[in-house]
């Protein structure tokens, strides 16, 4: 496969013509000039550089034509928060009931965290180990004969490793090595936050 590169824009001033010679405008130049072709070489002089520069420009325009990584790039969260699929995440390393929890959660404009898939459980229990920590609480918390997240999504993924009383331990938290248990409200953990991100 060739790469083909367009000719290099040409500088206003004109160059020092040798006497004689008929000068063409630009234009003509241009188009009686042929394309130039980009091959680059790999150590062994073949022509595989050339492959790999045109896997890496169609991975480009594939990056370019998918609107959710277009619009990734103006998203940010604030500082001090992760990036983790579309949301930013904090781990907050100072321990609250769930209660007061979800209240510091919602003045950074927030919610506790919620769950939707075996990697987002994966990426909160790497948070919650890399801050030294074992357990934190989660959003989901019991009412009413079932588990609901916080945030009103669908509670569809679970993934409990012990379910204790769900009336007398309606708050959820998540464990860095297993699935996720419940407890009582009032007890102090440390907890994560989580929000969609700023948009410009």
């Amino acid at each position: 496969m060739f790469v083909y590169a367009a000719p290099a824009e040409v500088e206003e001033k004109s160059p020092e013509m040798p006497a004689g010679s008929n000068p063409q405008p630009v234009e003509e130049q241009m188009a009686a000039a042929p394309a130039e072709e980009v091959v680059s070489e790999d150590e062994n002089g073949g022509a595989g550089g050339a492959e790999k520069e045109s896997k890496m420009l169609q991975e480009e325009e594939d990056e370019e034509s998918d609107p959710a990584s277009r619009n990734a790039r103006f998203n940010f969260c604030p500082d001090g928060w992760f990036t983790h699929n579309y949301r930013c995440y904090i781990f907050v390393n100072s321990p609250m009931n769930w209660y007061s929890a979800k209240d510091h959660c919602n003045s950074l404009g927030a919610h506790l965290a919620s769950v939707s898939s075996p990697r987002e459980y994966s990426f909160l229990q790497q948070m919650t180990k890399t801050s030294s920590q074992s357990i934190a609480w989660l959003g989901g918390f019991y009412l009413q004969g079932r588990w609901l997240w916080i945030n009103n999504e669908g509670f569809y993924y679970t993934n409990w490793y012990s379910q204790s009383s769900s009336v007398s331990y309606p708050c959820m938290f998540l464990r860095t090595t297993y699935g996720w248990g419940n407890s009582q409200c009032t007890s102090a953990q440390r907890f994560i936050c989580s929000k969609s991100p700023f948009s410009c």
